[in-house]
């Protein structure tokens, strides 16, 4: 491989991007990888979840324009590019039984149709691996759903030249992965590492939580060593404010004991056109050499 190595990270919200592989995203910049951040909606029903900023009139009349600054700002800290493809946060229902989701929001897209956005940026920027959610959308909201489904689309059909005329030269990227950064076994080390210490752990009701869930355990493929963009990663979620309240559960774990305890970012692979060997600790294991 001569050519520069190229990441796309599909999103469904800003300030995912930040808290699902930023670090890793951060890694690969500093090697000279070519990131990308495609974001599917703009948040604009997302709720203002930081207390700090709860009530403020102008954050709420202009929610759609002040995360575009923060993701502005993030995208800047981690050193990434960034495209939105355009689409309408579906919000998240709440209630029994849920209410319907809101007339052309992203989440009531035609997938095919919707995967055409993804289809074109996929071919422009020509990637060579591309992250994206689970089926079940790391957890079960309308958009991350919806992301995982555009985004299996799009991987199969990007490289085929009979599908979505129109919309540039076709590209088959080589990988497809799954971001799996909330994991258990991760998520029970820090609790325990902390406890071990002396110190509160804010994984307690979580894991309590984890244990009536009816959901399989992920299988994590790749860990990507990513501890020195750490701090690149928080101060990116942190440009997030409406969403992040930066004195709450997502940064009571100490810095260093993060390090120590667990230096990754972890990956499932759900597609790949090219030879690997599992574990990997590189996106691009593969693809490197070929």
């Amino acid at each position: 491989m001569t050519e520069q190595l190229r990441l796309m990270a599909v999103h469904a919200h800003p300030d995912d991007e930040s808290s699902k592989g930023a670090a890793t995203m951060a890694k690969y910049v500093s090697e000279g990888v070519d990131v990308l951040v495609a974001t599917c909606t703009g948040g604009e029903r997302g709720s203002i979840l930081n207390p700090k900023l709860q009530g403020d009139t102008y954050i709420e009349e202009h929610i759609h324009e002040v995360r575009k600054k923060e993701m502005d700002e993030a995208r800047e800290i981690l050193g990434v590019r960034q495209e939105w493809l355009g689409f309408v946060d579906s919000g998240l229902p709440e209630g029994d039984p849920l209410p319907p989701l809101p007339d052309g929001c992203f989440a009531l897209q035609d997938v095919d149709e919707a995967a055409g956005a993804l289809v074109k940026l996929i071919r422009e920027f020509r990637p060579h691996v591309i992250t994206t959610y689970d089926e079940n959308g790391g957890y079960p909201h309308p958009d991350h759903i919806m992301t995982h489904k555009i985004s299996m689309v799009a991987f199969d059909a990007a490289g085929d030249p009979e599908k979505y005329p129109g919309t540039g030269e076709p590209w088959q990227p080589l990988k497809l992965y799954y971001n799996q950064g909330f994991n258990r076994p991760r998520t029970v080390a820090l609790h325990e590492a902390l406890l071990e210490r002396g110190l509160e752990s804010p994984y307690g009701e979580w894991l309590e939580r984890w244990k009536s869930f009816q959901k399989r355990e992920r299988t994590l493929t790749t860990y990507v060593p990513c501890a020195d963009f750490f701090e690149i990663r928080d101060k990116a979620l942190i440009a997030h404010r409406t969403q992040i309240d930066p004195d709450g559960g997502w940064f009571r774990v100490p810095m260093e004991i993060q390090k120590e305890v667990w230096p990754t970012e972890e990956y499932e692979l759900a597609r790949s056109l090219v030879d690997t060997s599992l574990p990997e600790d590189d996106l691009f294991a593969g693809i490197r050499n070929n």
